[in-house]
Parts: C-alpha cells; structure tokens; sequence
C-alpha cells in the first residue's frame, strides 16, 4: 500500500471520534474520497447514517427545495456506501437521508457498516422498504418531491418502487451511479446454468434478481424503461467489473442522461465499488440535482477500487 493510498485512511482514523453532523451551520464537514476511508469509518460506527444525513430536523432550502435519498448497493450499507458523498452534498446546501435495505435473518457476507448485510433480500421487498422511508422524509421535511441517489442496485431498485409502488409521484431525480439497469452478465458467468440460482442461494436472492434475463429485469424494464415524471441520470465507469457490460447500465426513454465517465474524461480509473468514491462522479451528481447550475466536470487520473 502507498503512502498516498494510506493518507485517507490516516484522514479518516483521525476522524472516527468526530461527530457526524454538524456542531455549527457554517462549518464543513470533512469529505474523503477514498474506499479506504469509508471501511475505517464504517467498522467503527456501524449502523450509524454517513456524515451529515438523517437530521430530521433539516428544512430544505429554496435553493435545494427537495431531501436527497441515498441507497445503497448490494451487500453496502449506508455508513459505508455514503462516507463520501453524504458530506458533500451536505456542504452544499442539501437535507440528506439514508437508509438500510434488504437486510435478511442469517450471516451472510457484506461490508462493514452494519450488523447485518444489507441489500440481499428480495428487490421488491426493498422497495417498499424505500418507500416507507421516503414518505418518512417527505413528512418531516414538509417536502413534496425528493432527489434519489443510488449505486448499483441502489440505483436500480427505485425504479421498481417509480413504476409499481406508486414513488412516481414522490421522486423528481433519479440518479444511477453504475446501476444494473438491463442485468449483469458478470463477466459471462450469469450466463452458465445454475449460475443465477448459486448466486441467490449463496449471496441472496437480489443477486439473482439482477442477472441478465431474469425474470425481475425483464418485469421491470417491459413496456418502457422509464416512469414519466421522473428524470433519469446514469452515471457509469467503462471499468465496471460488476454490471457488466458497463452499457448495461445505461436506460432508453425520454428525460434521460447516460454518462460514460471516459468520454468526458479519460483518465477516471474508477470501478463498480470506487464509482461511490470518485471525485469526479460526484460532480456528475451535483449536475444532476441542479442542471440550472451545473458546471464541467473536471479531469484528473482517479484511481480504481479506492477512488479519489
């Protein structure tokens, strides 16, 4: 490990006993881009929201009149997912909220973060889930719309709870950060039989859920990929090793904006995990919750698996 990869992870032992919102308005909180960082963080305050979410009593500003929903991946947890992002879009003037989702009875691998492994349990399950926690926020914000912002199956499972459980009229923005959107191959492996059913036995039944050609794909993308109303943004690596092809990611529809990162930039290094963690992604997000005010994304080289 390199000195530069060890620095977040110094950063961010330093900052374990810090408290994670905000004591005063005005002061920033620390923002790490760095994976590192965020496992350091996530085993010492599992169960707890990412740095700046879940103040309940945040009053959405004229600025930024809608709460940003963040949710996980699979086998991620908001503490660990989130370390990153959560602050920034705090800094920036954002009531932010996180949840944990898909947690099942049993041990089953997962980062750490949380007690038990979130992201594994049926998909239409959490989405419910979602939408329980969003109509939370609504009420204690007074809000009448919110702003998603989910990686990996994160991004994917709120399109169920837009298309069947009725969240079209909840949701303003959802935001894809490397999102399996038509099902991953898993580099041609979910293509072996018995594979998708290994996968749901070993790993949970969302895994299986988000296969190329499952049954929950084809449900959710037939008769059109996207909800009207909703404006989507995907936001994906051409090194994604997970939902791959990396173009599985990308939606058909009206109101819809798909990023390949390496257009824009070419030196972005980040992967499936590290696109969470990504400087540069992160701008993508800013863009996408307020287009009026977006500005170009930078370039710069950033690394894969830690981000940067």
């Amino acid at each position: 490990m390199t000195l530069r990869t060890l620095a977040p992870v110094v950063a961010a032992l330093l900052l374990l006993s810090a408290p994670a919102a905000r004591a005063d308005a005005d002061e920033e909180l620390p923002v790490i881009h760095s994976s590192a960082a965020a496992l350091a963080h996530a085993s010492a305050h599992p169960d707890t929201p990412p740095p700046g979410a879940n103040d309940w009593s945040c009053e959405p500003s004229a600025q930024h009149p809608r709460p940003v929903v963040l949710v996980h991946g699979s086998m991620e947890n908001m503490t660990f997912n989130w370390f990153s992002l959560s602050p920034q879009l705090v800094n920036e003037g954002y009531c932010v909220f996180a949840l944990n989702y898909g947690q099942m009875e049993g041990l089953h691998l997962g980062v750490p973060g949380a007690s038990r492994t979130s992201g594994i349990g049926p998909i239409q399950n959490s989405a419910a889930e979602l939408g329980g926690f969003v109509d939370e926020v609504l009420a204690a914000t007074g809000a009448s719309e919110v702003d998603i912002v989910g990686h990996s199956q994160g991004g994917t499972m709120p399109r169920y709870y837009t298309k069947f459980l009725g969240g079209a009229g909840k949701v303003a923005n959802l935001i894809g950060l490397s999102p399996g959107n038509h099902g991953s191959t898993a580099l041609g492996l979910a293509k072996l039989p018995g594979v998708p059913e290994l996968l749901g036995l070993g790993l949970g039944p969302a895994f299986a859920q988000q296969v190329h050609d499952s049954p929950f794909i084809a449900d959710l993308n037939a008769g059109g990929e996207t909800v009207p109303g909703v404006r989507d943004t995907v936001i994906q690596t051409q090194w994604d090793e997970i939902a791959t092809p990396y173009t599985t990611s990308f939606l058909n529809g009206p109101e819809v904006t798909n990023i390949l990162m390496q257009t824009q930039c070419p030196l972005v290094g980040s992967d499936h995990l590290s696109i969470a963690f990504d400087s540069i992604a992160a701008h993508h997000v800013l863009n996408a919750l307020d287009p009026e005010h977006a500005t170009p994304a930078p370039c710069y080289p950033t690394p894969p698996f830690n981000g940067g």
